[in-house]
């Protein structure tokens, strides 16, 4: 009856016949091509690899592929390939192992950046070797530039603090400022202290030092606050250096398999980014902080310009409680163990910090705050818990960056305070090799990452770059062994506080995204998660610890493009 009808239609109505089959032709195209149309999306896939997700419903995978920018799909290698078309580019990863980008979760970019090209002398190991460094990279220099960067450590020679004395006949033309490798110490040669026009009768500001010999004349050491003197003077850099700092630094973090940092920097640093993001050049994803005594500044900018993008985001407000271990600024609630007199020094009194804190946290910024010494870490908790309760409860993910030496007690409070610790493995298996003798049985709380993560507290790693090396597998490798860069601790250093390598992974890829609310979109790998991916040449979690620093980097993966390629 029906075929009847129709029969009786398409003869009458011969156009009608003509869509009808036209339509019934496109209804097989689209159904029989609906598999390579999303094929033809899929432009990467990887197979054949070891892929450990940081996603707890499917922690472990065989292969992925990406579409767009996006996560497709994670499964098994058949699986992928099965969704695969001949414009994909098929990476065939052999065994090898795969992970989300990493994120640094602490470090000064530009800075960075900087350093790569400035003066090298982190392991000079002598007064004389610190000395015919310098006096060699000043032959390079042109009369009036400025020798900036450094990151020395006296511990390497004994303690010993340097002296302008010691480099000015080789530094006549240049003025220098070379820092600590903490970057709460510096060295000013006399040049740059006629610069600045500072001399013995210089007030020192509050929260710094001035450092003077036995006869009160200048050293040309200047500790944290007191930096600022010296600092105020240096010429400021052009934009295109800055820019060519930026693309070192991005270079140099992509072959090290970062593909996300959070930044502490200033304003001007935001600007470059943003300059760079406009036009599309940024290649790894920056998340931003700013001072807190800026915090204003901040609310009036995302009012107007929202929280920005997948690529760069202004991330917080910095700020300071104490200093560093290594430069005995660090506060402690009892004096240091080689100086009975001295407690370290607080950066920012009490009032001030609570008051901009307050301001800023009913504003609803995220709080990010330097604190190394365990009363500093007190005195930040107890303002965080104070703020919260005034302020009521909210989403604020508060963070404490360093959290270094903590009280047994003040441990507990970073999960029950849900305040994030973000650490730096690698300062632990540094400052391993001479911390005991400045605070004593302290150190059996240094560097608390087993305590923390017991406790239920969120763990996020960093390296503080320009500090130290932004290499997220050292990082990794001091948190699993805790063995010392000198190697005498083979067994570690307070093992006790080792963790798993998963866990260790974690602290550089899901929690970071936590930290700067992004776990919904990074971290980890997921179907409409970016495609952001790192591939290293064995399985972290399957080789012996002490052999994790020997892995490496062979691609880094942003947004489904590759980054780094190891040749």
């Amino acid at each position: 009856m029906v075929q009847a009808i129709q029969s009786e239609l398409f003869e009458k109505n011969p156009m009608v016949l003509k869509i009808f089959f036209k339509f019934l032709f496109l209804f097989f195209l689209m159904t029989g091509c609906e598999k390579n149309l999303s094929e033809e999306h899929v432009f990467l896939a990887i197979i054949n690899a070891r892929v450990w997700t940081a996603n707890p419903n499917q922690p472990w995978a065989e292969a992925i592929a990406v579409k767009d920018n996006l996560i497709f799909s994670v499964g098994l290698t058949d699986e992928i390939r099965s969704i695969v078309s001949k414009n994909t580019k098929i990476i065939d990863a052999d065994g090898m192992f795969v992970t989300p980008g990493f994120t640094d979760s602490h470090l000064h970019l530009l800075d960075g950046g900087f350093h790569l090209s400035s003066v090298q002398l982190r392991d000079a190991k002598t007064p004389a070797e610190f000395i015919n460094r310098i006096a060699e990279f000043a032959k390079t220099c042109e009369p009036g530039d400025w020798i900036l960067g450094g990151d020395w450590d006296h511990s390497l020679w004994g303690g010993k603090l340097p002296n302008h004395h010691w480099i000015d006949e080789v530094t006549l033309s240049n003025p220098l400022w070379v820092s600590r490798l903490d970057g709460h110490m510096a060295l000013a040669n006399s040049l740059a202290l006629k610069l600045a026009n500072i001399d013995e009768l210089t007030i020192t500001p509050p929260g710094g030092t001035i450092v003077k010999d036995n006869h009160g004349i200048l050293t040309g050491i200047f500790k944290d606050n007191a930096m600022e003197l010296m600092e105020s003077v240096i010429s400021e850099r052009s934009d295109s250096l800055k820019f060519r700092a930026l693309d070192a630094a991005m270079d140099h973090l992509l072959s090290h398999g970062v593909t996300s940092v959070h930044h502490m920097g200033s304003w001007d640093d935001l600007r470059i980014f943003e300059h760079y993001n406009k036009m599309k050049k940024l290649r790894i994803r920056i998340s931003a902080a700013v001072p807190l005594s800026t915090w204003q500044r901040l609310r009036e900018k995302i009012k107007s310009d929202g929280t920005g993008d997948n690529w760069l985001r202004p991330g917080g407000l910095k700020s300071f409680v104490d200093g560093s271990l290594g430069s005995h600024t660090a506060l402690f609630h009892g004096p240091y163990t080689d100086k009975p007199t001295d407690t370290g020094l607080q950066v920012t009194p009490c009032d001030e910090l609570k008051k901009l804190i307050l301001d800023a946290d009913k504003a609803g910024l995220q709080l990010i705050t330097h604190a190394i010494g365990d009363k500093a870490n007190t005195i930040i908790l107890d303002i965080y818990e104070e703020i919260a309760r005034q302020n009521g409860l909210r989403d604020r993910r508060f963070r404490v960056e360093h959290a270094q030496h903590l009280k047994n007690s003040d441990i507990e409070k970073f999960k029950k305070l849900e305040v994030i610790t973000s650490m730096q493995p690698y300062h632990c298996i540094d400052d391993g090799r001479w911390a005991e003798p400045l605070i004593g049985d302290r150190i059996k709380t240094t560097y608390a990452f087993r305590s923390l993560l017991d406790s239920g507290a969120t763990l996020v790693f960093g390296s503080d770059w320009y500090v130290a090396p932004p290499i997220p597998i050292m990082g990794i490798y001091a948190a699993v062994t805790r063995r010392t860069l000198d190697d005498l601790n083979p067994d570690g250093w307070v093992p006790e506080q080792k963790i798993s390598v998963e866990e260790a992974l974690k602290c550089c890829t899901l929690s970071p995204a936590y930290a700067t609310f992004e776990e919904n979109i990074k971290g980890s790998i997921e179907p409409g998660k970016l495609a952001d991916l790192v591939m290293i040449d064995r399985d972290l979690t399957k080789i012996k610890p002490e052999t994790i620093k020997d892995a490496r980097i062979m691609i880094t993966i942003v947004g489904g493009n590759i980054e780094f390629l190891r040749k």
